[in-house]
């Protein structure tokens, strides 16, 4: 039986051989409290009493340099004996120099640095210890030199790094401590130096130098959460469109990324935030369908909580392009003629990117024609056409369906009751892309000829201008003139394009023609381009006679103004710069002042006899007048203006209202010229006299 219980592993022993006999617990007969009871506190305490002394060498007290001496010999002993003994015992080093430093022997001490470093100089520990000593001494510049060594032999210890910027931040050294993140960057730390990097820049309000350090991050660290924290940096700082920007980079070049998910999620949450749900959900359909399903589950939890919010889950793809369908079909159906529903369905199509759905839906859109022929029921439908043309130029890159867009569509528009230049002109320029320069002819012509606008013959000028068809530019001009005489800006340009032809007398005659029409938009403008045309060919005589041609026709204040500034500075240009005498120039300048002077007073006596209402015209004719003698220096003659310049009055006058009842006063301003002021005199003397001769008589009887 013994046999059979015996264990090998115990030494054929039994179990209760080797059984562990503990004493049997004390049985507690008396369990009721003792009189004197103790707590844990006291035992503690008298534990402590009963501990002996310490024993401790006695202190050593130094009365006289001699003994310091002796100490510090015998103390630099043990320490050398000691580092003899464990040369590579670095704490020892540590201990010695720290030592040598209580001494305030500094030299020694970062001798024994020094020492210590050509030991084992890959420890770190001694660089931060030998710079904190150099630094808690205020010897900065050793410092710097030690930090320095520090980061050249160690440049992938973070620490001496951090330390020596956080030393340079704190004497306000900022230019140096970004110097230092500078070389720092150079050896493409991990992410945690480049985020203090960006946040230093921060402290100091340098969002653009953050922001040039953030693409730098993102480049040497090409992750998710690199990219993330970029985004949502500039979301921090209100920039929602750089936010955005940042994403799309991220996804271009991190779609297919392990950690993928991380980034359309942080995406798609990005434009929830900023209420474009549309966009949010077009991230999730990408995402999901990039995304391996294995590596989705959180994606697809986020994308069940988003269209929980915004829509209905009927699934992936039936939630994203789906649902989506079937409400346009539902809308359009509705109405047909909803042409912003049509071009978010081309849109949710483009999207998905089926170019045969998508060539379906252009052409039910466009078949929706508008049913009155009015340009604003058009305004829209005709954006489709654009649309469908330059998605098949540039998205499917099928000349030929994109030519036979642009065709159908110009039959299509009604020209004799309305037209689209916008339409024109982007057929003529995919003809040009095309090097059909025949092709955009024919098409700009016909718009000429069917309905001519001005955008269009201004492009088609331009065109044949950039080719150097002159003679096309002439009669492309004088088409436009035909079709629009009244058009200031046609002339003043045809007028220009001779001029530079140096065709003056091309020129000159079209601006004749012009100022001869009977009806004009603009004429100031043209009658200005025609005298600063005679002005730049040196033609004073003819310029002056515009002037007087121009005054028959109006009398404004600026013609006056602008003819005495031409007789006065322009009309001697010629002059100058020619070998002319000095008392012959003299004599000319005489002359353009006598000239000026004689405009200025044709104009006073104009706005004297002639429109005598209006009072401030003529005051701020001889404001002119007067500044433009003291500009004349030694040969100007203020006094002749002087006399006529007006008393400026305040004035009140009632306010009367369409009823014809007086509603209160108003003040205004007027001028009393000084012939004004003598006929006003007269009159008050007259009212004096009949007033004296009135009491006379009253007197009498």
């Amino acid at each position: 039986m013994g046999s059979k219980d015996a264990d090998p592993s115990l030494g054929y022993l039994t179990r209760k051989d080797t059984e562990v006999k503990l004493p049997r617990p004390t049985r507690v007969k008396n369990k009721t409290p003792a009189p004197i009871q103790i707590t844990a506190e006291q035992i503690l305490r008298e534990a402590r009493e009963r501990q002996e002394a310490e024993i401790r060498p006695p202190k050593q007290k130094i009365t006289d340099s001699t003994e310091l001496a002796d100490y510090r010999l015998r103390k630099r002993k043990e320490y050398e004996d000691l580092i003899r003994r464990v040369r590579w015992n670095i704490s020892v080093w540590i201990k010695y120099a720290q030592w040598e430093e209580s001494q305030k022997d500094f030299n020694r001490a970062r001798s024994v640095w020094e020492r210590a470093l050509e030991v084992d100089y890959r420890n770190h520990t001694l660089w931060l210890k030998y710079a904190e000593v150099e630094m808690k001494n205020k010897f900065i510049n050793h410092a710097r030199n030690v930090w320095d060594r520090a980061i050249t032999l160690l440049p992938r210890v973070d620490q001496l790094w951090y330390k020596y910027i956080h030393m340079e931040e704190m004497l306000g050294n900022v230019a140096g401590a970004r110097q230092i993140f500078e070389r720092w960057m150079n050896w493409m730390p991990d992410q945690q130096g480049w985020l203090s990097y960006i946040k230093f820049e921060l402290r100091y309000n340098e969002i653009d130098r953050a922001r040039q350090i953030f693409e730098r991050f993102v480049q040497c660290h090409p992750k998710v959460s690199a990219w993330i924290r970029y985004a949502k940096f500039e979301m921090k700082n209100g920039e929602i469109g750089r936010s955005r920007n940042v994403y799309e980079r991220a996804v271009e070049k991190l779609a297919d990324d392990e950690e993928a998910e991380q980034l359309f999620v942080a995406f798609a949450e990005f434009e929830e935030r900023c209420k474009e749900s549309e966009r949010a959900r077009c991230i999730y359909k990408f995402a999901l369908d990039h995304i391996p399903k294995g590596r989705a589950e959180d994606l697809y939890r986020k994308f069940v909580g988003f269209e929980k919010q915004y829509g209905d889950k009927e699934g992936i793809e039936d939630a994203i392009v789906g649902k989506r369908r079937f409400q346009y079909e539902d809308e359009v159906r509705k109405n047909h003629l909803n042409y912003d529903t049509w071009f978010d369905y081309i849109r949710l199509e483009e999207s998905v990117g089926n170019n045969d759905r998508i060539r379906e839906v252009y052409e039910r859109a466009i078949a929706n024609v508008p049913p009155a022929e009015e340009k604003r029921y058009w305004q829209r439908y005709i954006y489709l056409w654009i649309n469908y043309a330059l998605y098949e130029e540039l998205d499917a890159g099928d000349i030929e369906r994109t030519r036979d867009v642009y065709r159908e569509c110009l039959k299509l528009i009604p020209h004799k009751k309305f037209s689209f230049a916008k339409m024109w002109l982007l057929a003529a320029q995919f003809e040009i892309r095309q090097l059909n320069l025949n092709g955009a002819r024919q098409i700009l012509g016909s718009a000429i000829g069917k309905a001519p606008k001005d955008k269009i013959f201004k492009k088609y000028i331009e065109i044949e201008l950039q080719l150097c068809n002159f003679d096309r530019c002439r009669r492309l001009y004088e088409k436009y003139l035909e079709w629009s005489p009244e058009n200031c800006y046609a002339w003043s340009k045809y007028a220009e394009l001779e001029r530079s032809l140096a065709e003056t007398d091309r020129a000159r005659a079209i601006f004749e023609l012009a100022i001869a029409q009977p009806a004009l938009d603009m004429p100031e403008l043209l009658w200005k381009a025609y005298i600063d045309f005679e002005k730049s060919e040196g033609e004073f005589e003819r310029t002056r006679a515009l002037y007087e041609r121009l005054l028959n026709r109006t009398k404004h204040l600026k013609v006056w103004i602008s003819y005495a500034k031409f007789e006065a500075f322009d009309s001697k240009e010629d002059d100058e710069g020619s070998d002319i005498p000095e008392d012959d120039v003299h004599e000319q300048k005489k002359q353009s002042i006598q000239r000026a002077r004689r405009v200025f007073e044709e104009a006073i006596k104009y706005y004297r006899m002639s429109a005598p209402e209006l009072k401030e015209e003529r005051a701020m004719l001889l404001e002119e007048w007067l500044s433009m003698e003291s500009s004349f220096g030694e040969l100007g003659d203020a006094s002749l203006v002087q006399a006529k310049i007006p008393k400026k009055l305040k004035k009140r006058r009632q306010i009367v209202s369409d009823d014809g009842l007086a509603t209160g006063y108003e003040e205004f301003y007027d001028y009393l010229f000084p012939e004004e002021a003598q006929t006003t005199n007269l009159k008050i003397l007259e009212a004096a006299y009949k007033w004296k001769k009135q009491k006379i008589s009253t007197d009498d009887e």
